[in-house]
């Protein structure tokens, strides 16, 4: 089962649609409200919703930090999307570069500070564990507009994420090992349909983050229940905390990332 949707809270509804429509191509799903929008992004939906939380945010921009790290979009081509982003004055986090895996990336944030990704090619992976997945996902060849891919998430432990996982179909496909990273970095692919959990985990030490659902920024991720219904939900990703801004139930697994189920 993939990603259906990614929950985005935002503190202007129209600045954002007017930002993933202009700068990734999304889609218009129905009416824009005063507090919600939908995003077609071809394989997952974009849920923009309006919050009016003073709290800022505690997510910060180091990959040691559990839970949510990024959005990942696959595209044709990043330079040419780049330099519109840059004609427009869009802030970047990291700027194009030739990554492991063969693909080329960019990293830039939304109007609330989510961290968003471009990726242009298919990973080359170090170690391949499901060949015939790979296969399939490079037959796909490139995207003719922007498509969201993965989620980057930081966990404890890739045995726990994937054990975690497994029940709403994620496996894991493919391995990249970033040896000369002192912090002993690798990045695992958990794939579910035609969309990933990129998860990242570390020899060195990492630090929770605190739980926030209302805070400006990602707002978590959806994807059907599981095997055993509502009670192998709960065994599966842990803590409760209440109801996404679609009526979905929401959990906040044990790395900290937020998980709307739907029914």
């Amino acid at each position: 089962m993939p990603i259906s949707a990614i929950l985005i809270n935002v503190r202007d509804i129209q600045r954002s649609v007017d930002f993933y429509t202009t700068h990734l191509g999304a889609q218009l799903v129905g009416e824009v409200t005063r507090d919600r929008a939908d995003l077609d992004l071809v394989t997952a939906t974009v849920h923009l919703a309006r919050t009016e939380d003073s709290e800022l945010s505690t997510w910060i921009p180091d990959d040691l930090q559990k839970g949510f790290r990024h959005v990942g979009f696959k595209v044709a081509a990043v330079d040419p999307m780049v330099a519109e982003l840059d004609a427009a004055g869009v802030e970047f986090h990291l700027r194009p570069i030739d990554a492991a895996g063969g693909v080329r990336i960019a990293f830039f944030f939304d109007p609330d500070g989510t961290l968003l990704e471009l990726v242009e090619g298919d990973v080359k992976y170090h170690d391949v564990h499901d060949v015939a997945a790979v296969e399939r996902e490079r037959s796909l060849g490139a995207p003719s507009r922007p498509t969201f891919d993965h989620l980057g998430v930081t966990a404890a432990s890739l045995a726990s994420i994937s054990e975690r996982y497994r029940s709403f179909g994620f496996g894991l496909v493919g391995s990249l090992h970033h040896t000369a990273d002192p912090r002993g970095f690798e990045i695992d692919y958990l794939r579910g349909g035609q969309t990933i959990l990129e998860v990242f985990t570390f020899a060195a030490t990492t630090v929770d983050r605190p739980i926030q659902t209302d805070a400006a920024g990602f707002a978590g991720l959806t994807i059907a229940a599981g095997d055993g219904g509502h009670e192998g939900t709960s065994a599966a990703l842990g803590r409760a905390v209440g109801s996404d801004a679609y009526g979905n139930a929401r959990y906040a697994d044990p790395d900290g990332l937020l998980v709307s189920v739907a029914p």
